[in-house]
């Protein structure tokens, strides 16, 4: 996950870190299946996979170390727009095919769940649909759904968009931070999402995907400790020798994120406690022994390959299928016991589609923007990771 794409203006000779790769991989799934499961979920008290949304939090750590790994040490040779053009290109191609998908899957979708589908006309679908691809968040005028999302073709775009935010905070300001410096904007940022978790109205961090002042809040709490406690990490932290690395971590995210809610409504600061102790310590944690483990041959590297690769286009993917699944449960009031199999075969799908998409469009468009626009002195950038965040 450590090896960002290659111009002919750096020579890239840094270790990769492909255990990072394939627990980003894992929580992708994990994400997935969460997701499915919350169709059938009466309340955020009794989902399975209870805390699949942290899985994004652990994104954030993930962005942050890798971001600070691959770029703190080339600012002198690389501009700040030139930062922002690989940032695009490695992010960018899978969101905009990510809302043609949505778009194609909108109609498919209609149900009493989803109120003002029936009565959206194709031209306003398109128009969001483009708005969609630039990740421009909507608010409720263009808010198509009925659910309030500032992405309603592909829910998850909001955490892309404050990816994106993280981004441009590192190369405007954060990069140019000293430890001690980032270290207290680290401490201030834990203090307010520990707050935020244990004195919040739902004991959670659930949320961060409408365009309101209370989502926005939110958004930037879940963003803002693990994306610096990641960049933190990379620049304080050496990497340690730690064996059966990909499976110890995998085992303590999917223990993570599937453990049952802790407390009830009257006592929501015990889940709130938490998902604090995930995202401040856990997280960064899994991080570190990731990096410090390695995978050479045999069934765990085949499976951080693959998983690591499909990552990212499986989450920002996903969730069309995800709709269309949760209004057929809605709407014919399946039971997991029911609906597993469907669940199972949408899985499946995403799965197989995300490595489509992967191999026969994000690659290539990837390999082609950066053969355009990263030109150095006549040469040509190598052969973009398919697999890096």
């Amino acid at each position: 996950m450590a090896k960002e794409l290659s111009s002919a203006g750096f020579a890239d000779t840094k270790r990769h870190y492909p255990i990072l790769d394939g627990l980003r991989g894992v929580a992708a799934l994990i994400v997935v299946a969460f997701h499915l499961f919350e169709a059938h979920a009466a309340s955020r008290f009794v989902q399975i996979i209870n805390h699949g949304y942290l899985a994004v939090d652990f994104f954030f750590v993930l962005s942050g170390f890798v971001i600070g790994y691959a770029y703190d040490d080339r600012w002198n040779t690389m501009s700040t727009m030139e930062f922002f053009k690989r940032r695009l290109i490695r992010l960018h191609p899978m969101i905009v095919v990510a809302m043609v998908i949505g778009a194609v899957m909108f109609y498919f979708q209609s149900s009493p769940i989803f109120p003002k589908i029936h009565e959206t006309p194709v031209w306003l679908l398109l128009v969001v649909m483009v708005i969609g691809m630039t990740l421009i968040p909507v608010g409720a005028s263009l808010d198509i759904r009925g659910w309030g999302e500032m992405h309603p073709l592909d829910g998850p775009g909001w955490s892309l968009f404050y990816e994106y935010v993280g981004n441009i905070l590192y190369a405007l300001f954060v990069r140019k931070f000293s430890k001690l410096l980032l270290s207290l904007c680290v401490f201030v940022a834990g203090a307010a999402l520990v707050h935020y978790c244990v004195t919040g109205p739902t004991g959670d961090v659930i949320g961060g995907w409408s365009l309101d002042a209370a989502q926005i809040r939110i958004g930037l709490t879940r963003l803002l400790y693990p994306f610096f406690a990641g960049l933190l990490l990379s620049r304080v932290v050496k990497a340690g020798h730690v064996r059966h690395a990909f499976l110890l971590c995998s085992a303590i995210i999917l223990v993570a994120l599937a453990l049952p809610r802790f407390g009830g409504e009257h006592d929501l600061w015990m889940n709130g406690l938490y998902e604090s102790l995930c995202i401040i310590v856990v997280f960064p944690l899994v991080v570190y022994l990731g990096a410090s483990g390695e995978v050479k041959s045999g069934l765990s590297a085949r499976i951080c390959s693959f998983v690591g690769a499909i990552s990212y286009p499986i989450y920002i993917i996903h969730y069309p299928f995800v709709y269309t699944y949760t209004a057929w449960v809605q709407d014919n009031k399946i039971t997991v016991a029911q609906g597993w199999p469907v669940a199972l075969a949408t899985l499946a799908l995403c799965a197989l589609l995300a490595w489509i998409c992967l191999t026969f469009y994000d690659v290539p468009v990837r390999q082609w923007l950066t053969a355009k626009t990263m030109r150095k002195g006549g040469g040509m950038a190598p052969r973009p990771q398919p697999a890096h965040q």
